[in-house]
């Protein structure tokens, strides 16, 4: 065989090689298969007085949010100047109607700092990615919150003090008008039971403990 033919055949197979080598890398990266892992589930725990505690998200993403909302905090000198400035306005969206029943429902009792905190929960669950991304998604969610019965919750006297605070709360909650020492909780329990939950825990406020 001459050296030329040599040379030519060696080219040939050396070509072949290099087709085989790079049509395999070129296939094997999208034929891979990744396992998704099984979902992280944890044990039910009570919320205060039945609902159900989710799974943490991931990060603190609800804690940026809250810091991004203070930035319009108001200038009044106290909460209580705060919801006595704010006007309860004649229409109620459907989400501010949801946030202001759980408002009302969950701690009409408490001092306006305790309502504020409630508030501030709902909306931190609702930017957390890991619950409903609504107000009344969150609220409605079943077995998170005991006043909801059968998907419904019930009727309010809408023209009671109480219900008119709970809207000035669920505004001022919304608009991030004024901090809450429970910024970025998710979670938070009756200081009359104790479920030993593996979480951080935020702030003691009123008759609640609030956690994140």
């Amino acid at each position: 065989m001459s050296n030329k033919l040599k040379y030519a055949s060696a080219i040939s197979v050396a070509a072949t090689f290099l087709t085989a080598v790079f049509t395999s890398a070129g296939s094997g990266a999208s034929a891979q298969v990744y396992e998704t892992p099984a979902a992280l589930v944890e044990p039910a725990v009570q919320f205060t007085a039945n609902p159900v505690v989710q799974p943490l998200p991931s990060g603190d993403a609800a804690a940026t949010d809250a810091v991004a909302q203070n930035s319009s905090e108001s200038d009044a000198d106290s909460l209580s100047e705060l919801v006595s400035e704010t006007a309860v306005p004649e229409e109620l969206s459907s989400e501010l109607k949801c946030l202001a029943g759980a408002i009302y429902f969950e701690a009409k009792s408490e001092s306006l700092a305790g309502q504020l905190a409630v508030g501030r929960v709902i909306i931190a669950r609702s930017k957390s990615g890991r619950f409903p991304s609504s107000y009344c998604g969150v609220v409605y969610q079943p077995s998170q919150f005991s006043f909801i019965r059968g998907g419904t919750m019930p009727s309010i006297n809408t023209s009671s003090a109480g219900w008119k605070n709970a809207v000035r709360i669920a505004k001022i909650a919304h608009e991030g008008a004024w901090k809450s020492p429970v910024e970025g909780a998710l979670f938070f329990h009756a200081k009359h039971v104790s479920p030993r939950w593996r979480l951080t825990r935020i702030a003691s406020v009123d008759s609640h403990v609030f956690y994140r």
